[in-house]
């Protein structure tokens, strides 16, 4: 580092991203990107007359993709704001809301590494022997609480009604339900924004849209919640959002039919992966997104994953106690996941030779 970096900063360890290789041939597993393509209407939508615009700005109120967004889900206007990603709402959530803030000490990085960043009163708090989220455990907590759900790297999901009890039980504090995953089976808590104006979700064109290069997050809530989001938001990159990311996202979120289809294909192939990994010995935790976290007595996580990568298969390993055995696994297309069984077996029988 220089001798320039802020104190703060010196021992900040920030986030780190799923491995993008250039490896040929290479089953991609590893950062829960969606296997199939985004819809053909955000394809289409996207002409050359769009890149001549480049020249211009893009909206700063994205008004096309923010009216969608608030049809689909039955809200208003003033409900939605939206982000370069996910991120980068949660990077406003935290400015805005941060002061005091927990979260699960097992969940997605960006959690600690933006406590760090804005200087947050933070908390990390474990889950539970085998891996839950349990809402008890935040109940008496008097700041901003954050949960993703279905939660990361483990994919279980918290029903509604949980996530509803930490909601009533204090509406002095703010609850942030980070659902990057929701729509591969979980229950969404968007029908909940009406009736608690403490509640704030968080969602991504990432995974169940097929986005994730195009950048598109959004923040549905109560509209005075929405106002402090925007506030952040204008008041550190007004066009945070490119032309060609709104013009997409906006095709993308009125394709309801592909949108479902593509979904539903996922949770198919979950299932079914998920039992041939329990007939090979596997413990696989009960997922509702679009990846599995398992681990085998019969291999440790860490081999498995080298195992895997030898082989062009890439999966997520995380070396931090209490997942260490596991590995999560994006579900891909059909193909990809009978590959990785396959691979599996032959792993399986190197270790008792």
């Amino acid at each position: 580092m220089s001798r320039f970096l802020r104190k703060q900063y010196e021992k900040m360890e920030p986030y780190t991203p799923g491995e993008q290789p250039k490896i040929p041939d290479l089953i991609k597993l590893n950062t829960n990107e969606n296997p199939y393509p985004p819809s053909p209407e955000a394809v289409k939508a996207l002409s050359g007359e769009d890149m001549e615009s480049l020249v211009r700005y893009p909206d700063p109120e994205a008004s096309d993709l923010i009216d969608a967004a608030a049809e689909f889900y039955g809200l208003e206007k003033n409900q939605v704001a939206v982000g370069n990603g996910s991120d980068e709402i949660l990077a406003f959530i935290y400015m805005a809301f941060g002061e005091k803030i927990c979260f699960p000490s097992v969940s997605y990085g960006f959690y600690p590494v933006f406590a760090d960043v804005f200087g947050c009163d933070a908390k990390a708090i474990p889950l539970t022997e085998d891996l839950r989220i349990d809402p008890a455990d935040y109940m008496d907590f008097d700041g901003t609480i954050i949960i993703a759900n279905p939660n990361a790297p483990t994919g279980i999901a918290l029903g509604r009604d949980e996530i509803e009890e930490l909601l009533r039980a204090d509406d002095s504090r703010l609850v942030v339900i980070d659902e990057a995953y929701v729509d591969f089976g979980a229950e969404s808590c968007v029908p909940l924004i009406d009736k608690y104006d403490n509640l704030l979700v968080v969602q991504t064109f990432s995974k169940s849209r097929s986005l994730a290069g195009a950048r598109i997050g959004l923040a549905l809530g109560a509209a005075a919640l929405i106002e402090d989001i925007n506030k952040m938001k204008f008041s550190f990159n007004p066009y945070n959002l490119d032309r060609l990311a709104i013009i997409a996202g906006t095709a993308a979120i009125k394709d309801r039919t592909y949108f479902e289809e593509c979904c539903g294909k996922v949770a198919a192939t979950r299932e079914r992966f998920t039992a041939k990994m329990e007939e090979l010995g596997f413990q696989v935790l009960p997922s509702k997104a679009n990846f599995v976290f398992a681990r085998t007595d019969k291999i440790s996580g860490k081999d498995y994953f080298t195992k895997l990568r030898e082989r062009a298969i890439l999966v997520r390993h995380f070396d931090k106690e209490p997942i260490s055995d596991y590995v999560r696994i994006t579900i891909g297309r059909d193909e990809d996941m009978d590959r990785l069984l396959a691979v599996t077996e032959e792993i399986l029988c190197e270790q008792v030779k």
